[in-house]
């Protein structure tokens, strides 16, 4: 009422709770870098993986053997794990695995007996037209753009003969140290064979043994998950590359037979088992098939393979890959390569066969353990 005595508040006074110093610097902070924030928590998970993965690398880099020949051996099972299957419909177990591999091995070194006989039949041949190729290889250097002087390839043969006399002690240790090698080979295969037994007939209760042997209870199912969608990785690639090489080697065989290239069974084979090796091992190949056509059938027909390996090239990258791949993994070329040349640079050969796949079952694990969205 105007001319009366101000009102007082009888309830106590409301305090403004104000948060403390370090907790408003703290989210000042967050707010001004949350990128720095973000990726020092990726760092330290990423230093943990990198960790982890070197060390499985260099356990495995110890016993390169034993892994190469279990490697083989889950190779061999997912090839004729669903032939042993279908005649296990009609054979028993044990009777249809022996068929399946004993039946694989026959077809195997048959085919190595193919190119055998066929490298024996054509050995005088060849040992003409390479000669013959040697020769039209100097000519063709001593014109235009190379000009190389009869003189400079007789010193350069001249100097690869004393090279060999010169070394021929260090070139004889490593040729038995490759018969150390080459037992070592031998004693990998019969140990992988022996796996893929076991694999073939039981492998899904040799796997159910781990799982409950070296897994909480709780954990059980969603490895079991996981490990389900591994081997369905691994097998699915590794079907899949052997469809990719087979077509490969076919396309490869026909043209090479086409151009009458010297060899053309053996480049062939060269050609199927190194389509395994993803970008790198078909041109490779085909780089040998050039430099035998140099030299069996002359320049003509080695710009022709030359052509096959950019046709071939174009084919698998964007055709076949793409096709037969993407069912199996879904990995973007970018992964694919630099998986190869990181393979190839921990194990070399091994390496970069190994990377791809060994990638993919990563990813396939890290889907299928990450939660399902709500």
């Amino acid at each position: 009422m105007p001319g009366g005595r101000p009102t007082r508040l009888t309830g106590p006074t409301p305090r403004i709770r104000r948060a403390p110093r370090a907790a408003t610097r703290g989210s000042v902070a967050e707010r001004t870098v949350p990128w720095l924030r973000v990726a020092a928590a990726y760092a330290w998970r990423l230093l943990l993986v990198s960790a982890v993965v070197y060390g499985i690398f260099t356990v495995l880099g110890r016993f390169q053997l034993i892994a190469v020949a279990l490697f083989l051996a889950l190779v061999v099972t997912s090839v004729l794990r669903p032939l042993a299957d279908l005649l296990n419909r009609v054979l028993p177990r044990p009777l249809s695995v022996a068929v399946s591999l004993l039946g694989s091995l026959l077809i195997f070194f048959a085919l190595l007996a193919l190119v055998g006989n066929a490298v024996a039949g054509e050995s005088g041949t060849l040992a003409n037209e390479f000669r013959g190729g040697v020769h039209r290889i100097e000519l063709w250097l001593q014109r235009p753009p190379f000009r190389l002087s009869p003189g400079k390839l007789a010193d350069l043969q001249d100097q690869v003969t004393n090279y060999l006399e010169t070394h021929r002690a260090s070139l004889l240790s490593s040729a038995i140290s490759g018969l150390g090698r080459v037992v070592e080979l031998i004693a990998g295969g019969a140990l992988a064979l022996f796996a893929s037994v076991f694999f073939i007939h039981s492998g899904e209760r040799l796997w159910a043994w781990a799982r409950d042997q070296l897994l909480p209870r709780d954990a059980r199912p969603v490895w079991d998950r996981a490990g389900h969608a591994a081997w369905r990785t691994f097998s699915g690639y590794t079907r899949g590359i052997i469809i990719v090489a087979a077509t490969n080697a076919v396309l490869v065989g026909v043209a090479l037979l086409v151009l009458r290239v010297p060899l053309a069974l053996p480049l062939t084979l060269l050609e199927f088992f190194a389509a395994f090796v993803p970008l790198v091992g078909s041109p490779v190949a085909l780089g040998v098939a050039t430099v035998v056509a140099l030299a069996g059938r002359g320049p003509l027909t080695a710009a022709a393979v030359l052509v096959l390996i950019v046709v071939i090239g174009q084919l698998e990258g964007h055709v076949l890959h793409p096709l037969v791949m993407s069912w199996a993994v879904s990995l973007h070329p970018l992964v694919v390569a630099v998986s190869v040349i990181a393979g190839s640079i921990v194990a070399g050969v091994i390496g970069a066969v190994v990377a791809v796949p060994f990638v993919s079952v990563v990813w396939a694990v890290v889907r299928a353990l990450r939660p399902a969205p709500v």
